[in-house]
């Protein structure tokens, strides 16, 4: 395959896979700012004061926007002990490095505006219902649904850290490491300030799975499934975005002659890793404990999933009827689509209670012009159409 001057699509095969980096997180070893000794201490005592796991995550941070660390001035509440949801060895990681908080929240919000996306024509459609567990109740269901959630949120922090290293936001990290691909033609440069995906992965790997890693429960238990389900969706989301990390590339040359060419290591489009997971979701494997504390297939005749696939232990509610005991906020005044026999047509997404029909004005642009020399001039259309909404 050749790469475009400009763009992505050459082979690369990255030395490694996830989890076998040299060195600590991308190779690199992190040199934490320690806090002083008066944060630390009220950082430890909060760390203990959780709410339950239900009802706060670390997805809160999306909901509630994290300051930087230097924006604290001396004597202020520390800023770890601020933030709701997280479990004590998030805290701790917190502590270590405050800086990367604010783009763990970044990374969870861009999940969860990439889950609302995907499931858009759905009849659950990723909605927030508060700013604490995020999602509510359904998430206590381990079903296919709430595994893309779990999925799509780790690939988010992967993301948002990646990119924060090579801009130079964090003390611990800067531009990709990686190694020159094998491939890449002789006469082309490797160097440029690629996106850190190696570090990335790492550090969502130690802050996204702490939560799971430190819960205690019997070998075989209903409970202990839920976390081997969880880890192993995390670790689908962050293989996700790694695997589809890639070349770019950049010419130089008189006259745009593309005579010297710069490559880079540049993660993928946010929505071309949800379009992946969202395939994964499809194909997602119905998993159980057994007593040795492994999860199984329900169905042997299945392949076994690898961990790049979801999984999930639990059937989804239909999310017709609002229930507040599941957390499903039914379908009741969502938009169908009268002639589609998709999950978006009022007949699957009002889930056969019927739907009403009215009447919208939309405005939209019309009759575009380009005018020389250089701009878009376009008129104001209004329009009635008809919509429908379940019963």
């Amino acid at each position: 395959m050749i790469l475009t001057p400009t763009g992505r699509g050459a082979p690369f095969r990255k030395p490694t896979a996830p989890g076998v980096f040299p060195g600590h997180w991308g190779g690199r070893r992190p040199r934490p700012t320690m806090p002083s000794p008066l944060l630390l201490a009220a950082a430890l005592l909060s760390s203990w004061a959780q709410l339950p796991a239900e009802a706060s995550s670390w997805w809160s941070l999306a909901m509630n926007p994290v300051q930087r660390p230097e924006m604290f001035i001396i004597g202020a509440q520390p800023v770890c002990s601020q933030l709701p949801g997280l479990s004590p060895g998030q805290r701790k990681l917190c502590q270590l490095y405050q800086e990367h908080m604010a783009y763990i929240g970044e990374g969870a919000k861009t999940g969860i505006k990439e889950c609302q996306y995907q499931f858009r024509q759905r009849r659950w459609n990723c909605s927030t219902v508060d700013n604490a567990s995020v999602f509510g109740r359904v998430m206590q269901i381990g079903s296919r649904e709430t595994a893309f959630t779990y999925a799509v949120s780790a690939a988010g922090v992967v993301n948002a850290i990646s990119r924060a290293c090579r801009e130079g936001e964090l003390s611990t990290c800067g531009c990709s490491r990686s190694a020159r691909p094998k491939d890449l033609p002789r006469d082309w440069l490797w160097g440029g300030c690629g996106d850190n995906v190696e570090y990335g992965y790492r550090f969502a790997k130690e802050f996204v799975d702490a939560r799971e890693r430190e819960k205690n429960f019997a070998k075989g238990s209903e409970e202990q499934g839920r976390v081997l389900m969880n880890l192993q969706n995390n670790e689908a989301g962050r293989r996700a975005v790694y695997r589809m990390a890639d070349v770019a590339c950049k010419c130089h040359g008189v006259s745009g002659s593309c005579s010297l060419k710069t490559c880079w290591l540049q993660l993928a489009e946010f929505r071309k890793v949800g379009d992946q997971l969202k395939e994964k979701y499809d194909s997602a494997a119905a998993m159980r404990i057994t007593r040795r504390g492994k999860l199984e297939l329900v169905n042997s005749r299945f392949n076994q999933p690898t961990p790049e696939d979801l999984v999930y232990v639990d059937p989804s509610p239909d999310y017709c009827l609002r229930n507040e005991t599941t957390g499903s906020l039914g379908t009741q005044g969502r938009l169908c689509n009268k002639t589609s026999e998709g999950m978006d047509g009022c007949e699957l997404m009002c889930c056969g209670r019927g739907y009403d029909q009215f009447k919208s004005v939309q405005v939209e642009r019309c009759h575009c012009k380009f005018h020389w020399c250089c701009y878009v001039k376009c008129k104001k259309c209004t329009e009635i159409v008809d919509q429908y909404v379940c019963k």
